[in-house]
């Protein structure tokens, strides 16, 4: 059978998921411009970020605005009761811990500023409870590795907290096996609204 190359290419436009031969997708258009494919994990996300629906006559209900409030804008322009969510550990416990605790910490909570964990609390609601690290990774730049992994597909984050865009989407795939033994050294959970925490003794 002939794989056409429109069925290679057709990437979900939320989680970067290569979409497979035959999955159905629904086409959303944010900002009420050109449509793209969501897949289906992700079709709540969407209707989250205010993208409107191919055929549908309404606006959209959520604010387009809100899905670009990210980092430490979204911190501060948050409601005051989701302000202390924002944070995996308070100041008295964050002066306890050494400084490869503080950063696998703040890796972690660069992590949960932004838009990629939304993404992975939508995957969670149909895969369940992933596996998770964080690993730094050796060299001056002080970067760290989130890998969260279900048993059928993974993501892996690069976090470099002095970049302008401090979280990006690194690799992602679909067998454990494709995966370094040291990235499966599992010292993290996630939360079920996607946000993940160190499993740090003092914390």
């Amino acid at each position: 059978m002939q794989i056409t190359g429109q069925a290679v290419s057709r990437t979900c436009a939320i989680c970067d998921r290569s979409l497979l031969q035959g999955e159905q997708a629904v086409r959303y258009a944010p900002d009420g411009g050109e449509f793209v494919d969501v897949c289906p994990l992700c079709q709540e996300i969407a209707a989250e970020y205010g993208w409107v629906k191919e055929g549908s006559p309404t606006s959209p209900t959520v604010p387009v605005q809100r899905r670009r409030r990210r980092g430490l804008l979204a911190s501060i322009f948050a409601p005051l009761q989701s302000a202390p969510e924002e944070t995996v550990a308070s100041e008295p416990i964050l002066r306890r811990l050494s400084d490869p605790e503080l950063a696998t910490v703040e890796a972690a909570d660069l992590f949960n500023a932004s838009d990629y964990r939304r993404t992975i609390g939508g995957v969670a609601k149909s895969l369940g409870e992933p596996r998770a690290s964080i690993l730094p990774l050796s060299g001056v730049n002080q970067e760290l590795v989130i890998t969260i992994a279900w048993d059928i597909t993974w993501y892996q984050y690069r976090v470099s907290p002095e970049s302008a865009q401090p979280v990006k989407l690194e690799a992602r795939g679909h067998e454990l096996g494709e995966l370094d033994g040291s990235f499966q050294a599992w010292n993290a959970k996630i939360q079920p609204d996607g946000r993940i925490v160190p499993q740090i003794a003092r914390l």
